[in-house]
């Protein structure tokens, strides 16, 4: 059976492991976190280096991929770069083509309606969905600079969010991780709702889970929220704000909702190709992925 990792700088508090069954074949993926400590995890990588079929990077993503333009985090890579053998990936290969296909899917059922405004709480990190919620006519706000950096700047095109991606991504990505995104146990702090103004003009919730927990007003009543590495402590924890509906773009296992990291590890460590290959979108496309819908109005 292949077996990936992926090695988290989030709460060791949210580990798990299961199996996934990809492309006919079995997998065992584990999530093992680090705290928010980067050598930590360094030194985890090197003992797994050689030990398992692929890595993954958790809580971090290596490369931030805004239309054709790449923008490399240095922590991330140099973690990476703490793996001679196995290959570590940071799911972005997942989410540039999965998550713009899964918007479009759920739109074509009606599960969506693009009269529903649209909170993208991360974009830069996850182009495919922010490109989908435009593409398909979305009144969306993508909240890169409110949420990673305070500055209470609504993004409302896509034009803008790629000006403003080749502006400031080339400084920002310099910067320490930490103050860019919540690692460790600022992953357990208490949501902060300053921001609630922006979840309440929404109908629908989507991003990264970990800045939407950072920022959770005290309601969300009728809200969808569009998302993944949820687990069962997070999922109760929406139902308590009165959100009607979870979507997670990876499968549920075990109750658990793995990222995009473990997928695209799974998917590498069974098929030997990398994201950089041109047959990388068709073979996403056909490992039957499908978004997991869940209803918090019934018990």
């Amino acid at each position: 059976m292949k077996q990936v990792v992926s090695v988290s700088l989030g709460s060791a508090h949210r580990d798990h492991e299961a199996e996934l069954t990809i492309l006919g074949e079995t997998v065992k993926v584990a999530r093992q976190g680090t705290d928010g400590d980067p050598e930590r995890a360094r030194q985890r990588i090197r003992e797994l280096d050689g030990t398992v079929d692929a890595i993954g990077l958790g809580g971090i993503d290596r490369y931030l991929v805004v239309r054709h333009r790449r923008y490399e985090v240095p922590l991330a890579r140099q973690l990476a770069e703490a793996s001679q053998h196995t290959p570590v990936v940071d799911g972005s290969g997942v989410k540039a083509t999965w998550e713009y296909d899964v918007i479009g899917q759920l739109t074509a059922a009606g599960i969506l309606d693009t009269d529903q405004p649209v909170l993208l709480v991360s974009s830069m990190d996850r182009f495919g969905m922010a490109q989908a919620f435009f593409d398909l006519g979305f009144p969306t706000v993508a909240g890169d600079l409110i949420f990673a950096s305070h500055i209470q700047y609504p993004i409302r095109s896509l034009g803008e969010l790629e000006e403003l991606a080749r502006k400031l991504l080339p400084e920002l990505v310099k910067l320490p991780f930490a103050q860019l995104y919540p690692v460790g146990e600022e992953q357990r702090q208490e949501s902060d709702p300053r921001y609630a103004a922006y979840f309440d003009a929404a109908q629908i919730i989507a991003g990264d889970f970990h800045y939407i927990r950072r920022y959770l007003p005290p309601r969300l009543t009728g809200k969808t929220v569009i998302t993944n590495t949820t687990t069962r402590a997070d999922i109760d924890l929406l139902r308590e704000r009165g959100v009607r509906r979870v979507i997670t773009t990876t499968p549920v296992l075990e109750g658990r909702s793995f990222g995009t990291n473990v997928i695209e590890a799974a998917l590498v460590a069974v098929s030997g190709l990398s994201a950089d290959e041109p047959d990388w979108p068709r073979l996403v496309r056909a490992a039957g992925l499908a978004p997991t819908i869940l209803d918090l109005t019934t018990e």
